[in-house]
């Protein structure tokens, strides 16, 4: 009848959780082998990545070439000289329909065009952008497994707790039942035992649903099923983050943090698309090489004529005049876009700094919460002992020893939740500061057993 509650969940935890289960780094490595989202911001990456090549291209040579075959039916005809005889001209009109062949090929190289020098700038910084954006994923994921890995181990100590209340008030409703058969207590003791036992069986069926769902949150990152897990340990370290100092996480969360480099470098790119766009005022220089050669023969006519083949050699100097106000407006977009990129710029450092301190206020909390907590769990033992104790002797009701249980229940609970939610804390830091690792996850997976 005196079993203590903690020392049965204990004993549940460590039949449904072996020690020999997958741990955090199995985790994080089922995921990044797997995750959707991850793989999502590869591609993207990749793909902005290829706009600098693109760009880097129209300031290399371009080479093109061409073949033209026509027919010429009907017409007036005219007059050709005759190859066999250069002094003897022919008229055309009765050698019915005419074929022409020209060969071309063209070489051009841009000299001066500072818009698509501008260009390249801004899609190299669009690329470190998604570069950044990328490095953000990664360290994303982390936490993202960390959080669904402590969110099923969390489900699994409230379902043991669940399984332990509904023992506990069993035992009290079997002995309430028992000792109203014999005389001992009021029917109100069985009523009120029953209706705390059948309430903590729908809380153990609704803690059982919980944790299958976060199992399958766990498997969609994973994208494998979820087997046993690792457990947290007891003895965990309560050390505040080094340096113990906020200013200092601060400072190197603006210096660090990938989101907010991501959007410094989209800064950039949006600088230097406004002076592509200003550039569409300058002029441009360009060389050309050109190469053509022709033939043409008609129908009736064992005529054939060879047009001698050219090449030209030239610069090409374009000024742009007036383009219909379309240049000013090009400015003025790029401009605004600017506006907002700096504007977004400012709201990521702005919540940059608010998640470092709150993270590192919460893990400064979370010390005296796990240590709270943990001693409310010890001293509802004792009071359920006591409780108990006083009730066979008359000093407590019923509904005292019912009360007691739920509290102890309770503190356990939000034991383990404080304990769960510490070490996500120290991490979520690690991330706001820029810094996540696998080193942590690797310092993390240290904590299991």
């Amino acid at each position: 009848m005196r079993l203590k509650l903690l020392t049965l969940a204990l004993a549940l935890a460590a039949m449904s959780l072996p020690s020999h289960g997958e741990d955090l780094p199995d985790a994080y490595r089922d995921a990044r082998a797997n995750d959707p989202v991850l793989s999502q911001a590869d591609a993207t990456r990749l793909a902005a990545g290829e706009g600098v090549p693109q760009a880097r291209a129209l300031l290399l040579p371009q080479i093109s070439a061409g073949l033209t075959l026509s027919q010429t039916t009907g017409g007036n005809g005219g007059t050709i000289q005759n190859p066999n005889n250069p002094g003897q001209f022919i008229n055309t009109s009765q050698f019915g329909h005419t074929r022409t062949r020209s060969i071309d090929g063209t070489l051009s190289q841009t000299i001066f065009d500072f818009s698509k020098f501008a260009s390249l700038k801004a899609a190299h910084s669009t690329a470190d952008a998604q570069d950044q954006i990328y490095q953000a994923a990664l360290q994303n994921l982390y936490v993202r497994v960390a959080a669904a890995y402590f969110t099923v181990l969390n489900d699994a100590d409230q379902l043991t707790f669940a399984k332990a209340n509904e023992d506990a008030y069993k035992r009290q409703y079997d002995q309430a039942n028992q000792q109203y058969k014999v005389g001992l207590s009021a029917i109100t003791n069985v009523y009120q035992a029953k209706a705390y036992y059948e309430n903590a069986k729908t809380q153990t069926i609704a803690a059982q649903n919980t944790l299958d769902n976060d199992k399958e949150a766990l498997r969609v990152i994973t994208g494998k099923p979820v087997s046993d897990l690792k457990t947290l340990r007891d003895d965990l370290p309560m050390q505040p983050p080094e340096p113990a100092n906020p200013d200092a996480w601060v400072k190197q969360a603006l210096q660090y943090n990938p989101n907010l480099l991501a959007q410094k470098d989209n800064v950039d790119a949006a600088e230097h698309n406004i002076t592509a766009a200003r550039s569409g005022h300058l002029p441009t220089i360009s060389a050309n090489v050109s190469y053509g050669k022709g033939a043409s023969w008609y129908q009736n006519a064992d005529i054939h004529q060879n047009n001698r083949a050219s090449t030209t050699i030239g610069l090409t100097l374009n000024v742009p005049l007036f383009s219909g106000g379309a240049t000013q407006s090009r400015v003025r977009q790029s401009i605004y876009q600017r506006d907002a990129a700096a504007d977004a710029m400012e709201l990521q450092r702005r919540q940059v700094m608010q998640d470092t301190l709150n993270y590192y206020r919460s893990v400064i909390a979370g010390i005296s919460q796990v240590e709270s907590s943990k001693a409310s769990v010890e001293s509802g033992q004792k009071a359920l002992e006591a409780t108990r104790a006083g009730f066979e002797v008359g000093t407590q009701t019923f509904t005292d020893v019912l009360l007691a249980i739920q509290t102890l229940t309770q503190s356990e609970s939000n034991y383990s939740q404080a304990r769960h939610q510490f070490i996500l804390n120290k991490l979520l830091l690690q991330q706001a500061a820029g810094t996540a690792d696998l080193k942590d996850i690797e310092a993390i997976n240290a904590l299991l057993q």
